[in-house]
């Protein structure tokens, strides 16, 4: 298993339009073949970081998931309004290797 680790920056005065991207993704990437652990977002501390774990069973089918988003009507879509509000302002995505009990 591969777990991607998402750290964004966002802009703290459109926390809830990136609420609502989250909440959109969240079942794509269920759709697409990956388990969502959620989105995490600022309660205490920076107001403008949040965070996103989501896994796949490998490497190889994160890559297949990038490949399906390109072209999938509504991953376009979530991305286009991302741009166009631009409440993202810079990510850092990192791959984990879960250890489990």
């Amino acid at each position: 298993m591969i777990t991607c680790h998402v750290r964004y920056l966002i802009d703290p005065y459109q926390v809830p339009a990136f609420e609502e991207y989250a909440r959109l993704w969240i079942p794509l990437v269920q759709r697409l073949g990956g388990q969502h652990h959620g989105y995490f977002l600022p309660a205490e501390g920076a107001n403008n970081v949040a965070y996103c774990l989501f896994s796949f069973p490998s490497l190889a089918e994160y890559e297949h998931y990038r490949r399906q988003a390109e072209t999938d009507p509504e991953c376009i879509a979530a991305v286009a309004k991302a741009m166009q509000l631009k409440f993202i302002l810079s990510y850092e995505r990192s791959f984990l290797r879960p250890v489990l009990g």
